[in-house]
């Protein structure tokens, strides 16, 4: 009766803590990162009577965590994915919308400035007309800023959330690491619900910097980055910062706080949604607004060029149109010599959206910033002959020393700081500089195309010439020369100043007669080509428009914002596959608890009967011996 009454007593209290554990299944069966506990029960050893042996009953022999090791490392990584993904498609498709909207891209204002050129084309000596293309050439100045505006606020925004996302990283660290310390305390009869408290602020810190984990011998975890750098070790929790970049000292840099003082790290050694913010950074935004400068220095720089080769209405030559920054140049923190640098637009044509690195090391060396990448530079850096290199010239100024760097960003502030310099719509340089007349007498069939101002101060003392063809191929001015011609290159005044171009071919003893464009003039000669200007290919060496350069740029954002969105719908499904997986192994399943739940309880019900009749058995007993 005793072994009877021992047996019913285990299996009672077996059933009660299977009960207990299926009742705390079904009380967290929503909550996050909960793994299903399972009670493992086990015969006792029987005990020997005779040639046989009777059993003693039950042991709970463990209680188990429903966890599988593998599946919880994918879910790790998949969460590092999700989380960089998710943070490079919000804010890449943020761009997008800027870029492509009308309310804030460029397109309307570009085609409403280009209009008002058309119409100042139509009615060059409106007063109306040029006033409106001031205007429009303002509108289109201020919505190049005001994008520009747009990217850079996105940018404060991106170092902000960089914080952010570190502080909350550092917070699941240290509590990483004091669940380490709680399980190291359990020993082997750690809770499981520590674990999964464990497991699930991995998870998040995966989600937020990316994860790789390793188990101790001890049972504690430790927690890397994907690029190997530790988070937790063991009980002890290392913290992510952030630093000024040396080269940039408004944008923050990654960094690991060690025993020596601050580490930088390079962004692609985080995953999750820092990751995200540095790879949006530097792989859309930066490139983005990098381009936005070219365009807009590419555009400043030709449209100026192109008004300083006619006369405004007071018949003086045309000055530039529109003013901006020049390219932007940082010295690196660490530089210990005194140099400066001086930098220009050389040749907008073969400016690049590029950020550059100039490097002393005895001779100065150019690399690209994001590839270190080397970059051809010629010249010595004087003022007679400074150092040309991806379209910008530069002087030195100074002494530098070995190891000193500069950062070169060629169009960084351009967008920017774009204006229209003139105030005056008298100013625009609508008119030709010259008037043309062929003699009356010449016999061939070339006649006056087009004429420019080369150099406004020398062009200030020009007051008429004669240009008289000795043969096709020679010519002389005011009787000066001969100087060869080619059909097709222009004809440039001995003086300097001014250049004509001709259409068909001269003949010998043909002459042109040529005067300044006085003042208040109806002549449209040069406002044909400022209207024309945007079809006109100077972009990438003259291979093609402005207006080809911003369909292209919208194109590319738009590019770069899709993919973002179609490799976070991707990852999206596979996390959504693992966590089913997971789900699989780890969920609570209500309908089997619930079998579980009366299956246990019955069983505890006949245990309790078990123990009810050895007890009657025993009473039974016991009322005979007292008989």
């Amino acid at each position: 009766m005793t072994g009877m009454l021992g047996t019913g007593t285990s299996a009672l209290l077996a059933f009660q803590r299977a009960l207990g554990t299926i009742s705390h299944n079904v009380a967290n069966a929503s909550t996050p990162g909960y793994s299903r506990q399972r009670v493992d029960l086990a015969a006792r050893a029987g005990q020997a009577q005779g040639n046989s042996y009777i059993g003693q009953g039950v042991d709970v022999a463990s209680l188990q965590r429903l966890a599988d090791g593998l599946v919880f490392a994918r879910q790790v990584d998949s969460s590092g994915e999700l989380g960089r993904l998710g943070q490079l498609s919000a804010m890449a498709g943020r761009v997008d919308a800027l870029v492509s909207d009308p309310a804030t891209g460029l397109a309307s204002q570009w085609s409403a400035f280009f209009t008002a050129a058309d119409a100042l084309t139509a009615e060059p000596g409106s007063a109306t007309a040029r006033s409106q293309l001031l205007a429009a050439g303002e509108q289109l100045a201020g919505r190049w800023r005001s994008l520009d505006g747009q990217l850079s606020s996105l940018e404060q925004e991106t170092g902000q959330r960089l914080q952010a996302v570190v502080s909350d990283a550092n917070q699941l660290a240290t509590e990483i690491a004091g669940l380490n310390r709680a399980i190291l305390d359990g020993g082997r009869n750690v809770a499981p619900d520590l674990l999964d408290a464990r497991a699930l602020r991995i998870e998040r810190l995966a989600g937020l910097v990316g994860a790789e984990t390793v188990v101790q011998a001890d049972g504690s975890m430790s927690v890397f980055t994907a690029g190997g750098q530790p988070l937790v070790l063991g009980a002890q929790a290392m913290q992510l910062s952030t630093v000024p970049d040396p080269m940039r000292p408004d944008r923050q840099q990654l960094a690991l706080d060690g025993p020596s003082g601050k580490v930088r790290l390079p962004s692609a050694s985080v995953s999750g949604e820092l990751g995200g913010l540095f790879e949006f950074r530097e792989r859309v935004l930066d490139p983005a607004r990098a381009e936005l400068g070219r365009l807009a220095t590419v555009f400043a720089t030709g449209f100026n060029e192109a008004h300083r080769a006619g006369v405004d209405f007071t018949g003086a030559p045309g000055a530039d149109f529109f003013a901006l920054s020049p390219p932007r140049v940082d010295a690196h923190t660490g530089n210990t010599g005194s140099a400066t640098i001086a930098a220009r637009v050389d040749d907008a044509s073969a400016l690049k959206a590029q950020d550059l690195v100039l490097r002393f090391d005895g001779s100065w060396t150019a690399t690209r910033a994001e590839t270190g990448e080397a970059v051809p530079m010629t010249g010595s850096g004087t003022a007679a002959d400074p150092f040309r290199v991806a379209g910008v010239a530069f002087e030195i100024a100074g002494t530098p020393a070995p190891g000193d760097r500069y950062a070169l960003r060629p169009t960084a502030d351009a967008a920017a700081s774009l204006r229209v310099a003139l105030t005056d719509g008298a100013q625009i340089a609508a008119a030709s500089p010259l008037q043309a007349s062929a003699d009356p007498g010449n016999l061939g069939n070339a006649r006056a195309a087009s004429a420019q101002v080369t150099d406004a101060a020398a062009f200030a003392g020009f007051a008429g010439a004669t240009v008289e063809f000795i043969d096709a191929n020679q010519y002389t001015i005011d009787g000066a020369g001969p100087y060869p011609y080619t059909a097709g290159s222009p004809i440039a005044g001995p003086g300097g100043g001014w250049s004509l171009s001709l259409e068909g071919t001269p003949s010998a003893g043909d002459a042109f007669t040529l005067a300044r464009t006085p003042p208040r003039s109806s002549d449209n000669g040069n406002a044909l080509a400022l209207g024309a200007f945007d079809q006109r290919a100077i972009l990438d060496g003259g291979s093609h428009s402005i207006t080809a350069g911003l369909s292209q740029f919208t194109a590319r954002v738009g590019t770069d914002a899709r993919h973002a969105n179609l490799g976070l719908e991707a990852q999206t499904a596979i996390h959504a596959q693992v966590t089913a997986e997971r789900e699989s192994v780890s969920g609570v399943n209500l309908d089997e608890e619930a079998a579980d739940l009366m299956r246990f309880q019955q069983a505890y019900q006949a245990a309790a009967q078990v123990i009810s009749t050895a007890d009657s058995m025993f009473q039974t007993l016991l009322s005979a011996v007292r008989r």
